[in-house]
């Protein structure tokens, strides 16, 4: 098997079948801001514990939040093998119905402050978080829910990648604590939800299915995102530093 990059490059190009689960899972994520805005008007909740109250708001968060859509879309990186991907891809799609069936039978709006304090960068970055994601949908958070399946996905590939990305997801939950885009209920039943579709659709698969060439160039392509994380950081840095508004 190749090594270095022309491997990488070749795993990257492999093809992939476009299932119907896949093109269901893409379809369905508009209506997380559909079901937003059907919040309106109707009896909200307020899962707060006092452990929530208890949270600051702490604006340099908002650079771990956002990094929440690369963390979660991990597999899609390490995740090559097309059995465990059709799982991985059902195992997600689960995790979206039940989230949406959830915001329906117990609307939620978030505990986020009506102002962000500060002039800083990071303070920058949580209005604009803020600004481009709707208040509600809360219990479970589906955030948290996708990063900790990423990372159970990817640890079917390598163990190493598997626990780092653990880490990255539990950081992703914190800092939506401490940016206050969600409880800490809502965390918790992120992370069940997780360990639920895992034990169902991927625990089976065994990792014996991986062959020796992948799971080396897991890490590799695991850092590549924490790579592409940074240049995003770097753009977002030059649009706050030229005055473009959040």
């Amino acid at each position: 098997m190749q090594t270095g990059w022309s491997a990488v490059a070749e795993l990257l190009r492999r093809p992939q079948p476009v299932t119907i689960p896949m093109v269901a899972l893409f379809a369905i994520i508009p209506v997380y801001l559909y079901i937003g805005a059907m919040v309106h008007g109707r009896i909200v909740h307020v899962p707060e514990l006092a452990l929530d109250r208890a949270i600051p708001v702490q604006p340099a968060w908002s650079l771990v939040y956002g990094s929440l859509l690369l963390a979660a879309l991990l597999p899609a990186l390490v995740v090559h093998q097309q059995e465990l991907v059709r799982r991985t891809i059902l195992a997600y799609l689960a995790v979206w119905i039940f989230s949406y069936a959830c915001f329906l039978a117990y609307p939620t709006i978030g505990p986020r402050p009506a102002k962000v304090a500060g002039d800083g960068f990071s303070a920058w970055a949580l209005r604009a978080i803020y600004a481009s994601d709707v208040r509600y949908n809360c219990f479970p958070s589906l955030h948290v829910a996708q990063c900790f399946l990423a990372a159970l996905a990817c640890y079917r590939v390598h163990r190493g990648v598997g626990a780092v990305a653990c880490v990255w997801a539990l950081l992703v939950g914190l800092s939506t604590l401490f940016t206050k885009q969600h409880y800490v209920l809502d965390v918790i039943a992120g992370i069940l939800l997780a360990w639920g579709a895992h034990a169902v659709f991927l625990r089976s698969y065994p990792r014996e299915g991986i062959p020796d060439g992948e799971r080396r160039l897991a890490p590799v392509l695991a850092l590549a995102a924490g790579g592409i994380y940074a240049l995003i950081v770097a753009g977002l840095w030059l649009l706050y530093a030229i005055g473009v508004p959040s």
